[in-house]
């Protein structure tokens, strides 16, 4: 079985005092493949310094909403440099977030429409930052949607009928450790969307599932929400790991 975890920030200073056994863990746990989005100019570089020799790192550039203020004007020239780089298998992560501010929402609107852009111009996957965004951010897609635009919301936690607009607008869903929360819903919501445009993710060292909820999220966590997932799809944990792993290598090609 081979998972593979879409979304994880292994280079944060949450990880800097185990990050060999935070990898042995997720080895053990069957996570061959680990998907690196970038929050800023600096995470961009500090990815470089993941080793492991069973598992593989694929990384993404861009910058992240909450990022957006302290980068301003971003560089476009700089991002196409690194997005149009084969070391890079996507752009992001872009987005929206009105949660912790909106003071720059113009800014931050901006900056998604250029993240856009880029990927237009390499045919790279744009991953989708979303909090108390969902309106604008799907409208900025539809907008910038030429038809080759292709990506994921990651942390999927809208409504079906907002997951189905994405969808039609050629995104896959990221379904990470919201999806075990008890009160969060979205098992009933996942139950009725496409398995075959489901990936997983961790977005460690944040959210991590049930029953570690509340503390640091790691890669080996992927397994819980695969598990999570098999349940709500009733399906076997071997295909869940086959079609989440099998969506996640079509869409980042």
């Amino acid at each position: 079985m081979i998972l593979a975890d879409t979304h994880c920030h292994l280079y944060l200073k949450q990880f800097e005092n185990d990050l060999d056994d935070v990898l042995d863990h997720a080895l053990k746990a069957d996570v061959r493949h680990i998907f690196l989005p970038a929050i800023d100019w600096r995470s961009i570089h500090d990815m470089d310094m993941l080793r492991h020799t069973e598992i593989k790192f694929y990384k993404m550039a861009g910058i992240h909403p909450c990022s957006v203020e302290e980068n301003l004007p971003v560089d476009g020239e700089k991002l196409f440099e690194f997005c149009n780089s084969d070391d890079f298998v996507a752009v992001g992560e872009t987005g929206l977030d009105y949660y912790w501010s909106t003071k720059f929402v113009e800014e931050q609107k901006k900056s998604l429409r250029l993240h856009c852009d880029i990927a237009r111009q390499t045919g790279k996957p744009i991953v989708l930052h979303n909090r108390d965004s969902t309106s604008d951010l799907l409208e900025i897609i539809e907008e910038e949607q030429d038809g080759s635009l292709t990506g994921v919301w990651h942390c999927f936690t809208g409504t079906v009928d907002e997951g189905k607009r994405a969808l039609d607008l050629g995104m896959y869903l990221g379904v990470g450790g919201v999806s075990t929360f008890k009160n969060a819903g979205l098992d009933k919501v996942i139950k009725k969307l496409p398995l075959e445009r489901l990936i997983l993710e961790t977005d460690s060292p944040y959210l991590a599932p049930v029953p570690y909820r509340g503390k640091r999220n790691e890669p080996s966590y992927i397994r819980l929400i695969a598990k999570k997932l098999a349940e709500i799809t009733e399906t076997s944990l071997e295909d869940i790991a086959s079609i989440t792993t099998g969506n996640a290598f079509r869409l980042f090609g």
